[in-house]
């Protein structure tokens, strides 16, 4: 038998679902069926959650039920919140939503009286409890509530981190992100997540290696890397000639081209409108125009289109969310599509284990420790 050789399994198949669609003919993506167009322009992330997850969208009333029972889903035992105060201030926070993961594991273990399905609501429910408990307790050193009012997890997640009701549009922007960012077929962080319950492990470790995953600069981290480079430049003009040189020195920039979308992700001219809205919205138009330039060189000299990454970098900037929150708001829209694939991966398990290649040394026999020079 031949085996293909493909560096980072590139290209290769390595299974069926029926969850999502990712780069036919090089575009496009649908989250069983529906484009992600009609999803990001109708569809709130609730409802999006509830067809991954339990294959439908659901009817009014059935929303309705969805989002009240994840609101009473938020808050967080008493022993996860000291283990996150005893995190420390200087923690990555995608190792705070790592170990609050691990930790409500042991607290609300998988069983009979506790389904998946109630595991993939809760976890979408109390992420953002987990990040922002810790944040506001090691930055602003109070405890806070963890009760909002907000009916959304856009909503929620943004009263939680300002301490009041945000605007209107920064919802629907943010709302609008996590529906672009909570489903893409096998990546990384959703196959690892696979793999992990392909050897019929609980749900929380599948998750948790998800989270592991997402967090290498590969994978996750691309929009936080993007604003950076972009509040490193004063005008459009500057980060014209900044991105020139980077290129000349060969440094790679963060946000641009995709591993599967050939011609354009389909995401991108979603939130690019999302980012120019709040930009005229806030008065803050530097970063928009910053990034379009951006966009113009990258096209000119590269031939090379923005990623969902590039443009959420600055809508999530002009919501005032802290760049190294980035990858977590990733992380709660993911958290959807992960439950999916892990739902769907027990349904009609097998053990996930490939073959490699190998190019070590051939057979030779072992040495004696007082023999060898």
């Amino acid at each position: 038998m031949t085996v293909q050789r493909r560096g980072g399994l590139e290209g290769v198949v390595a299974g069926e679902t029926a969850i999502s669609t990712v780069g036919k003919q090089g575009i496009g993506l649908t989250y069983r069926g529906y484009s992600i167009y009609d999803l990001a322009a109708h569809a709130s992330f609730e409802e999006v959650a509830y067809l991954l997850i339990y294959g439908k969208l659901p009817s009014f009333k059935e929303l309705e039920k969805y989002q009240s029972r994840l609101g009473s889903m938020r808050g967080l035992p008493e022993e996860l919140r000291t283990i996150l105060e005893y995190l420390p201030a200087s923690s990555h926070p995608m190792d705070v939503l790592r170990t609050g993961c691990s930790v409500l594991g042991s607290l609300e273990p998988e069983a009979r009286d506790r389904t998946q399905y109630e595991i993939a609501d809760r976890l979408i429910a109390c992420f953002p409890s987990m990040l922002l408990y810790w944040y506001h307790f090691h930055e602003k050193s109070r405890r806070i509530t963890l009760e909002t009012g907000e009916r959304t997890a856009a909503g929620h997640f943004l009263a939680l981190l300002h301490g009041r009701s945000s605007q209107e549009l920064m919802k629907k922007a943010i709302n609008s992100s996590l529906v672009l960012y909570a489903e893409h077929e096998f990546n990384a962080s959703t196959f690892s997540a696979r793999v992990t319950s392909s050897t019929l492990s609980d749900f929380y470790s599948a998750i948790t290696s998800a989270i592991g995953t997402l967090r290498g600069p590969l994978h996750g981290g691309a929009n936080e890397a993007a604003m950076r480079m972009i509040s490193g430049f004063c005008s459009a003009d500057e980060a014209e000639q900044g991105v020139l040189q980077m290129l000349a020195e060969k440094k790679r920039i963060m946000g641009f081209g995709h591993r599967v979308y050939k011609q354009a992700d389909p995401r991108t001219p979603v939130i690019k409108e999302w980012a120019k809205s709040l930009a005229a919205s806030t008065g803050e138009k530097a970063v928009y125009e910053i990034s379009e330039r951006i966009e113009a060189v990258m096209k000119r000299e590269k031939n090379l289109f923005p990623n969902l990454d590039f443009y959420s970098a600055a809508v999530y900037h002009l919501c005032e969310i802290p760049t190294y929150m980035f990858t977590p708001v990733f992380v709660f829209a993911r958290t959807a599509g992960w439950a999916a694939h892990i739902i769907e991966q027990r349904a009609n398990n097998r053990l996930i284990r490939p073959v490699a290649d190998y190019i070590g040394p051939e057979p030779r026999p072992y040495v004696p420790i007082e023999e060898r020079h």
